[in-house]
């Protein structure tokens, strides 16, 4: 930002050096702030590179794909949550005689209300994949780009965003699932580890699973699974105008979809959980395959997605917009 030595001269002079302090804060607080697609790139590049080796849960592929989500946790300025089994931003627990790895940060809620602040607003993604295949001619390597990489770049780049904004009257969790591809075994996991008074205190969880593409809606477009079980959607959708991006009611109800993604682990609490989705997991053709890599993806409509989802979700964020909570039957 350029600032000329006229106007400090000015402030010196007319307000005192406080008084100019302030004024160049000010200035540098209104200035926009943005998802860069330079950073979603640098990203999904690395949590989809071959090094990774395809994430697959229990593997050194996962933990090195972990290690990464939680240095990119510490440099957005999250701080590691209490209880619960975490320590330095990871959670871990043993399934079938693996040790297992979630990664969760968060940013305390800003309130003076003391029940708002207390209040969480989860954003969430799964960062395991398939691994790699055996006995696969040529490239055997299941980068999973799209599947779910797009998703864990989406929950990162919402906590540089959120911690740059610094304006969350609500405690916002940051959370990286690990062992969805095997039956949602990392956020079955993380929702058990509650009370009942404490899953009062989420008051909402936006899952973010496969959005490296254009919907079938087109670019600008995105779906939310179990749409009419809470008013989430409808939250979103309002604060998001102008942003030209509009979220859909789930087109693909046989799927599924609100069970099979890490969002119904705490939906099945009565927390308004949803996945925001952009894939048409009808035709694509690259889901679960090997060549589900970045160079398939359109990341600049993906850095659209994460900035409407950001702006969506300011209401929830700054306390004003509740979700109703879901019933399940």
């Amino acid at each position: 930002m350029k600032i000329s030595t006229q106007f400090f001269f000015y402030c010196l002079v007319f307000s005192g050096l406080f008084s100019c302090a302030n004024a160049q804060k000010k200035t540098q607080e209104n200035q926009p702030i943005k998802i860069e697609q330079k950073e979603v790139t640098r990203i999904i590049t690395t949590l989809a590179a071959d090094d990774m080796m395809g994430r697959k849960a229990g593997t050194e592929g996962e933990k090195k794909a972990a290690a990464f989500i939680r240095s990119e946790f510490k440099k957005a300025g999250l701080q590691s949550p209490k209880g619960q089994g975490i320590k330095d931003f990871y959670q871990t627990f043993p399934y079938k005689k693996q040790e297992m790895l979630n990664v969760i940060g968060i940013l305390p809620g800003k309130s003076k209300n003391k029940k708002t602040r207390d209040e969480i607003v989860v954003f969430s993604a799964h960062y395991d994949h398939l691994g790699v295949r055996r006995g696969a001619k040529g490239d055997s390597i299941a980068n999973g780009a799209d599947d779910d990489a797009s998703g864990v770049t989406a929950v990162i780049s919402l906590a540089y965003y959120f911690k740059a904004l610094n304006n969350n009257e609500r405690t916002l969790m940051f959370v990286a699932f690990t062992a969805e591809e095997i039956g949602l075994v990392g956020s079955r996991h993380f929702g058990k580890q509650f009370s009942k008074k404490e899953l009062k205190q989420f008051v909402a969880g936006i899952n973010i699973e496969m959005v490296g593409k254009p919907s079938k809606f087109g670019r600008k477009g995105a779906f939310i699974t179990g749409y009419k079980r809470s008013d989430l959607g409808k939250i979103l959708q309002k604060n998001a105008q102008g942003t030209g991006f509009t979220f859909y009611p789930d087109p693909y109800i046989g799927y599924n979809l609100f069970r099979r993604s890490d969002n119904y682990a705490l939906a099945q609490h009565g927390i308004p959980s949803h996945t925001i989705s952009s894939v048409d997991i009808a035709n694509d053709k690259h889901y679960h395959q090997v060549s589900d890599e970045v160079s398939t993806l359109d990341l600049q409509n993906l850095t659209e997605m994460i900035e409407a989802v950001a702006l969506g979700v300011r209401g929830i964020v700054g306390g004003k917009d509740t979700p109703t909570r879901v019933k399940i039957k």
